[in-house]
């Protein structure tokens, strides 16, 4: 049954977000710092926490099942925000940005990508609520994505965002960095920094990602109201989350598995939706089982990957 949102409601969610976004601004960007292991593990549970809290008053005003898919997208996306780590560490060692200018350049890429998104689904529900077999598209291609990532190398740029920098580097004229500046005057002439190349590439890879993950959530709910508050919860937590994880990304040598599963489940369901009903609590507890098998067995199987002091990416270490 549908749920019917009021305005009110979208309103004082868009206000939250930007509340957020403001402390963090008021925050982390007064000074540029690097976020040590323990602050940025204290955010991760304030999102994470925060999301749980939403879901029990979405539990409240609209029900146990509305809640239940909440849930599940929000853990879908903050499963598949794994691979925005990699790609975003990846990002930063190949140009070179300094650990305390990270933040910056992953808080304009959220803000940008929280737009993005909106965007994206209220495309995509649009096209749900007049075109009902698209929901078959994204099955399709969900188990197709499933596919590609089983079958592709991990954690590599691939060979069009080397491209993408190349010609980004020779049309904007790129110089040094400049502190905590996106763009500078050299010689009275306008020139990027650096870190306008990666907000430039984090955004990319945003989308790239949201082109796999937004009809991952339309597979559990084609309610916007809970796509797009389950998405901006992931991405909020997603700053925090890199900062969590980005000195040990080797060591989840089995979370691709797990993703792949989880998104041919997802998949599956789509395209079976006519003759399999899987109901909602099912759905999430199976995605939460493969998610955490794949995460303790990539623990137990890995070893502790030694970080250089020179490597451009965060160190899990408090001080």
């Amino acid at each position: 049954m549908p749920i019917e949102v009021s305005p009110l409601f979208w309103g004082l969610f868009v206000a939250f977000v930007l509340g957020m976004l403001a402390l963090d601004l008021g925050i982390f960007h007064r000074a540029a710092h690097v976020p040590r292991f323990r602050e940025a593990l204290t955010w991760t549970v304030v999102w994470s926490s925060l999301a749980m809290l939403f879901g029990a008053w979405i539990g409240w005003q609209f029900g146990g099942t509305a809640a239940i898919e909440f849930y599940t997208g929000w853990v879908i996306e903050q499963s598949l925000s794994f691979d925005n780590v990699f790609v975003f560490v990846l990002i930063f060692e190949t140009l070179r940005i300094p650990l305390h200018l990270q933040h910056r350049v992953l808080f304009w890429g959220v803000l940008t990508a929280i737009v993005l998104r909106a965007l994206m689904i209220l495309g995509g529900a649009a096209l749900v609520t007049r075109f009902h077999w698209v929901l078959y598209v994204f099955g399709a291609f969900l188990v197709l994505t499933a596919i590609k990532l089983l079958t592709q190398r991990p954690h590599e740029l691939q060979p069009q965002d080397s491209r993408l920098v190349g010609w980004l580097r020779r049309r904007l004229r790129v110089t040094e960095i400049h502190d905590q500046r996106f763009f500078v005057r050299v010689d009275r002439r306008l020139r990027a920094t650096p870190l306008f190349l990666a907000l430039v590439m984090v955004e990319v890879s945003d989308v790239v990602f949201a082109v796999d993950s937004i009809p991952a959530i339309f597979a559990v709910t084609q309610e916007p109201f809970l796509v797009f508050t389950s998405n901006v919860f992931a991405i909020l937590g997603l700053r925090s989350l890199f900062f969590v994880l980005a000195g040990m990304v080797d060591r989840f040598v089995h979370l691709k598995t797990g993703l792949a599963i989880v998104l041919a489940f997802v998949g599956a369901k789509l395209l079976l939706m006519e003759t399999v009903k899987i109901p909602p609590l099912l759905s999430l507890s199976v995605i939460v089982a493969v998610l955490a098998v794949s995460v303790a067995v990539s623990w137990r199987s890995s070893r502790p990957v030694s970080i250089s002091k020179e490597r451009t990416s965060p160190v899990g270490e408090d001080g």
